[in-house]
């Protein structure tokens, strides 16, 4: 049931599928997953990728026998495994692939987060595949997400994503795990996650893999509510990548509770507190109003408020009414050096260039909600 509607989607690809014996890297479920990627892009969908896996794919290299793993031999498997996990992706496409290594407190940091962000669009401007994985061979308890399907719905919500498609070895969603009891029905539409959903859920059965149907409600829970749809599908049967491309159902799909677009204008404009403003000149008024455009430093005619890199801001005319909100991709510091240059010479003026615009199209809203351009 690819929708019309996606542009951008993010796929997370479970462990079971990367590495089914536990023991390494096998393409014999990822060919059929590698052929719906390129087909996507083909059609002008943007995809990102959230793929498990590298411990299983480093299992081999590492000699240790019992059960549960040590956190050291964890990390000594993902290290190994991380790079035969990123070569067999790559021998799989006739495109560019980067890798991007996260943890919990990437997130959390407010310059990290908008580092990742602006890294993810550069290369999704640049058709280049970004993969995804957490960073097993560093993280501690206290920094990891602890399981890619609530990391792909990170992910998912950062980069604006339509949809979330999570493949693992399971059909979708059952009454009851239909692994143990033969009276399980299949649920192939959620309208909306709550207790009774998470009491359908069962525990994971593959050995290396961290994730079970509750990761994946948790997942789908924070996707859905941010306007994400959230598929879940069973990755070991090709057919199911064919129906998805034709437009036909398969799995079980989570519904969004709202649109995205509105998710984030909503956000933007009543949930975070502008740290200051930005005045605009007249041709970039036009541009932000009438063109839907990201915001650059050539329009900027000055900035009011003490406000830095990430923090939301006020888009107003020369006169400080205000237009829109957004989030500002450098410092007031910074912007009162930059105002009214030209792109291509920011780096020479600050002496480092993390973003050619001051305000990405994506992280603004019109509206207003409160006077405070002054």
């Amino acid at each position: 049931m690819l929708s019309l509607r996606w542009r951008r989607i993010v796929i997370k690809v479970g462990s079971a599928l990367i590495a089914p014996t536990a023991n390494g890297c096998s393409t014999r479920y990822l060919l059929s997953i590698a052929h719906f990627i390129s087909e996507c892009r083909a059609i002008g969908i943007e995809v990102v990728l959230v793929s498990s896996g590298s411990v299983a794919a480093g299992k081999n290299a590492i000699a240790f026998a019992h059960h549960p793993l040590p956190i050291n031999i964890k990390q000594a498997m993902a290290a190994v495994g991380q790079t035969e996990m990123m070569a067999t992706w790559s021998h799989l496409f006739d495109f560019r692939c980067a890798q991007i290594l996260l943890t919990h407190d990437d997130f959390a940091n407010r310059r990290r987060y908008l580092n990742i962000d602006n890294t993810l669009r550069t290369l999704l401007t640049n058709k280049v595949l970004p993969i995804i994985n957490e960073n097993d061979s560093v993280a501690t308890a206290e920094l990891k997400v602890g399981d890619n399907d609530n990391l792909a719905a990170m992910v998912a919500i950062l980069v604006d994503a339509d949809a979330l498609i999570i493949c693992s070895d399971i059909d979708g969603l059952y009454s009851a795990n239909p692994k143990t009891d033969a009276n399980a029905t299949f649920i192939p539409l959620v309208a909306s996650i709550n207790a009774d959903i998470y009491a359908m859920a069962g525990a994971s059965h593959h050995s290396i893999g961290t994730g079970g149907m509750v990761t994946k409600l948790q997942a789908a829970e924070k996707a859905t509510r941010q306007g994400v749809d959230t598929l879940i599908i069973n990755g070991q049967h090709g057919v199911n990548f064919d129906r998805l491309l034709a437009g036909q159902a398969t799995g079980t799909l989570f519904q969004r509770q709202q649109d995205r677009v509105s998710a984030k204008k909503h956000w933007l404009l009543h949930s975070i507190k502008s740290a200051g403003s930005i005045l605009l000149d007249q041709g970039a008024v036009n541009a932000l109003l009438q063109k839907g455009a990201s915001l650059l430093a050539k329009g900027v005619l000055n900035s009011v408020g003490q406000f830095d890199k990430g923090d939301a801001v006020w888009l107003c005319n020369e006169n400080g009414e205000p237009l829109a909100k957004g989030i500002s991709q450098y410092s007031a510091i910074e912007l009162q050096l930059i105002k009214g240059q030209h792109s291509q010479d920011i780096a020479q003026i600050l002496g480092f260039c993390p973003s050619e615009v001051v305000v990405h199209r994506d992280d603004i809203a019109l509206g207003i909600t409160e006077q405070v351009c002054k």
